[in-house]
């Protein structure tokens, strides 16, 4: 099962997406931040990240630049969400 890692700051759009994703067959992780997004794609290495731009602590953009700079993660594609 493909691993896809939500994150946002809004409890009301990551569960409609949870239940979107969920429905069509991938696992769902949620970070409700952009440094929990950074932790769980770093332990996690799921198969695609959704990041939000505006979020608490580090931004879309940040937690996108740490990826990208770590040969561990660099390879995970990212779509931002605005």
């Amino acid at each position: 099962m493909e691993k896809i890692l939500y994150a946002d700051d809004d409890p009301q759009i990551q569960e409609i997406i949870r239940e979107i994703l969920s429905k069509e067959g991938f696992q769902v992780l949620i970070a409700k931040d952009g440094q929990e997004a950074l932790h769980m794609a770093q332990a996690e290495k799921p198969d695609l990240l959704i990041l939000d731009f505006l979020m608490p602590g580090l931004t879309g953009d940040q937690v996108c630049a740490d990826l990208k700079k770590d040969a561990a993660t660099k390879n995970i594609p990212i779509i931002m969400a605005t």
